[in-house]
Formats: C-alpha cells, sequence, structure tokens
C-alpha cells in the first residue's frame, strides 16, 4: 500500500534526476518525478523507499504485474540457455510457439499466422507494410484521436494531438484520418450521446468522395478502445459498420490492441466485445509483462502473400521476450486474470462514478471497460493537477487525451487496492478545486 515517507522527490531521486538531466534526450516527456528502483506486483518502490499503487502499470505494460514470479522464472531460465539468435534468419522453437500460442487467442476467421516485433510502433509499421504489400493499394485510413506509435508510419497514422507531428514533415504519404466515433458526456446535464453517422458520413461522402476512391485504399487502422486519445470506448454498432464498410470496398480492417489488449479490458481483445473480426491484429506492451515484445497477427492469406525477405528484424521475437511472452499468457489463463480484471473493473467504476456524482463540477465523465477506465475533468489544468496530487500521495496515475486521467493498474489488481486506490483519488478530487 502507498507509503511516502520523503518529499517528491526525495535525496537519491533528486540525485538521479539531475544525473539523468545530463544525458538524456530533451524529447522523453517525463509526467512527474517518479524514480522507481523496484517493484512488485501493484506496487512500485522509488529510489527513496517509497511505495506507490500502481495504476499506470508502466503505461498498461506490466499486465500480470510487476516482476511475477512465474515471468520472473522463465526469463531466468531462458537467460541461461540463449539470450540472442536472430529469428529473422534461423529457426528459433521459442519463436514459433510464441506465434502459435498468439494466434490461438486471435478473434481472426480461419488460420491465423503472425510476426513478432520488438514493440508497438514497430508491429504497427508492419502491419502498414503487409496492408499495401498484400492488397497492392496505397492508402491507409486512421481516426482523429488515434496514437499508434512515434516511428514514421505509426506517427503518421497517430493524430491524437498535433505536437506528435510537429516538426517531422513531410510524414509518410499515403495516409489519411477520419472522425473516431462520436461518445460525450454533456458536462452539465450529464447526457451520453453516441453518433456513428459522422464517421461514415465522413468516409463514404467526404473522402471516398473528394480525396481518394475506396478501391485504393488498403486498410482502415482502429483502436477498438481509443487508448491515448483518451480511452473513447466506442459502441459495438459502430465496430461492426465499419467492418461492414470494409467488406463492401475489400479494405482490411487493422485492430491495433497494443493497449487495449492482453487482458486489459476483461477480454484477452477488445474487439471481442463487438464481435467483430478484424483482418489484421497488432499487440505489443502488455504482451511480455515489461520485456520489448509486439506482434502482428493477421489471416494467413495475407501473410502467405509476401515472401521472403519482405520484412524482418534482427531483435524481435528474442528468446527472452519469448519467453516472458509465453509465461505472460500462461499467467492470465492460470490465475483467471480476465476475470479479475472484469471484478476489479466494474468495482473501480462504480466507485469512479460516485465521486464524479459527488464532483460534477470538476469530474464530467467516467467511461471504460475492465481495468481500461478513463475519468475526463473539465479542463485540461485540473486533470493535471488530479495527477500529480495523486502521484504526492502515493497514487500512480497517467493523464491521456485533452483532460483525461487514466485508470489502467495490472491485471492482478486486488479488490484492497482498488479500495485504496479509491479513496485516494477521491481526496485528490476533493482537493482538486484548491
Amino acid at each position: 500500500m502507498p507509503d511516502v515517507r520523503t518529499e517528491l522527490p526525495g535525496p537519491a531521486g533528486r540525485a538521479i534526476i539531475d544525473a539523468d538531466a545530463a544525458v538524456t534526450s530533451g524529447s522523453l516527456p517525463r509526467a512527474y518525478p517518479l524514480v522507481p528502483r523496484r517493484a512488485y506486483g501493484s506496487v512500485v518502490e522509488d529510489a527513496d523507499g517509497n511505495l506507490f499503487l500502481d495504476c499506470n502499470a508502466g503505461i498498461a505494460v506490466t499486465s500480470t504485474g510487476h516482476c511475477h514470479p512465474a515471468v520472473v522464472a522463465a526469463v531466468t531460465a531462458q537467460a541461461t540457455e540463449l539470450l540472442h539468435y536472430s529469428a529473422s534468419d534461423f529457426y528459433l522453437p521459442i519463436y514459433s510457439r510464441m506465434c502459435s500460442a498468439l494466434a490461438a487467442t486471435a478473434p481472426i476467421d480461419g488460420p491465423v499466422r503472425a510476426f513478432l516485433t520488438n514493440s508497438g510502433a514497430e508491429a504497427v509499421e508492419g502491419a502498414m507494410k503487409l496492408a499495401r504489400y498484400a492488397t497492392g493499394r496505397p492508402y491507409v485510413i486512421s481516426f482523429f484521436g488515434a496514437f499508434h506509435g512515434r516511428t514514421y508510419g505509426a506517427m503518421t497514422l497517430t493524430a491524437s494531438k498535433a505536437k506528435y507531428h510537429k516538426g517531422f514533415g513531410p510524414l509518410v504519404p499515403g495516409v489519411l484520418h477520419a472522425p473516431y466515433a462520436f461518445n460525450r458526456v454533456d458536462p452539465d446535464t450529464g447526457a451520453r450521446s453516441h453518433d456513428e453517422e459522422e464517421t461514415f458520413d465522413y468516409l463514404e461522402n467526404t473522402l471516398f468522395r473528394y480525396q481518394v476512391p475506396p478501391s485504393e485504399v488498403a486498410a482502415i487502422f482502429v483502436e477498438p478502445v481509443q487508448g491515448e486519445g483518451g480511452y473513447i470506448v466506442p459502441h459495438a454498432a459502430w465496430l461492426a459498420r465499419l467492418r461492414s464498410l470494409c467488406d463492401k470496398y475489400g479494405i482490411l480492417l487493422v485492430a491495433d490492441e497494443v493497449q487495449s489488449g492482453m487482458g486489459r479490458t476483461g477480454r484477452m481483445w477488445a474487439i471481442e466485445y463487438s464481435g467483430v473480426r478484424p483482418d489484421i491484429l497488432i499487440s505489443a506492451k502488455g504482451i511480455a509483462s515489461g520485456l520489448p515484445l509486439g506482434a502482428f497477427m493477421a489471416r494467413a492469406p495475407l501473410m502467405e502473400k509476401w515472401g521472403a525477405g519482405a520484412h524482418g528484424s534482427t531483435y524481435g521475437g528474442s528468446p527472452v521476450p519469448c519467453a516472458a511472452g509465453l509465461a505472460t499468457l500462461s499467467v492470465i489463463e492460470s490465475e483467471g486474470l480476465l476475470a479479475n480484471a472484469t471484478e476489479q473493473g466494474e468495482f473501480l467504476m462504480s466507485g469512479l462514478r460516485e465521486i464524479w456524482a459527488e464532483h460534477p463540477k470538476t469530474v464530467t465523465d467516467v467511461r471504460g471497460v475492465g481495468l481500461m477506465i478513463g475519468v475526463e475533468f473539465r479542463s485540461a489544468e485540473l486533470a493535471e493537477r488530479v495527477q500529480l496530487r495523486a502521484f504526492e500521495r502515493g497514487l500512480l496515475v497517467l493523464e491521456c487525451g485533452e483532460s483525461t486521467i487514466r485508470v489502467s493498474p495490472p491485471l492482478v489488481f486486488t479488490r484492497e487496492q482498488a479500495t485504496t486506490a479509491l479513496r485516494i483519488f477521491a481526496e485528490v478530487v476533493n482537493s482538486a478545486g484548491t
């Protein structure tokens, strides 16, 4: 449980921050002065021995909690046998085992093939290459509010904030954007409105009419729950209609589940709630409980269209991350973490909505599914203040979107920890206006 005994950062933390400032890139967007030293489960200890309750999960990465014993054991065992050999040029047994385990979970019709990467951005890049190669079409579409990564193709698909593009143009050609599902709450009345027409009216009557014919669009990239854009949850009908539009024009549907996948929403993949089957699915973050591993999976006939050398990676799917990934999948199943994400998520949502009801002039919405919850505030300044004050009281949360705080703890989060998180969050919100 939280135990903050020094000012933040403490003396050891300040020394590390000062050393960091002298050598690291100024591009790193540090949220607040947390200096992690070690962690276990849902608790992080900083360099000065302060304890924090982690509702970030390392930005939705540590799915099985920090340093889960089964993951640590798998990593340790693999590290004693083989640290690295490139699966791009040779046959690593653990690489194909990881691909097989992932493919078994994929909500994709028919046989599935997988490609392993080091990160989510790399997986997005690979999926974009595959979509263009397999269809022979040059254009791809993503949505306003989307975040797909920071490498050039992924950054071009990203449209959550203009700052991610600033200074980096020209971007990758052939990328277009459309409005995401309209799903908002009136801050004064609390009324929630859904409007899927904006998306499809824009696609059919503007983009396909004036910019590019649908016959030249290879793929539409969509987050089944928007992450960095503000934890926006679309209606299942919106995703179903998007699938129908893709089918109508022969466009591939690519589900970016880098943040929403691996059980975060209470299902292995968030798109399962809609019953929609994508053609390509992208994963990373929680896939290996903190080790660098990503993947994109596709219907086998698509992946079989490109031949040897069309894509590769020296480090992608390296043995140690694959060992962590296999252990992560095993723990999610054996410890019932999907059910726990649903149970604790419902408890957190209920408690956060009570806070909303008590502070309607501060909080304007609580939305989410499973342990992927967004709390929207009346202003960006309020959200930033809540983020910092929560940190000062031992609770780690993180902003996203324009004015939203995300609550995304590890899938091992307990009821006791959820209760503590709600108590601290309520205290912080109560003081946020002062």
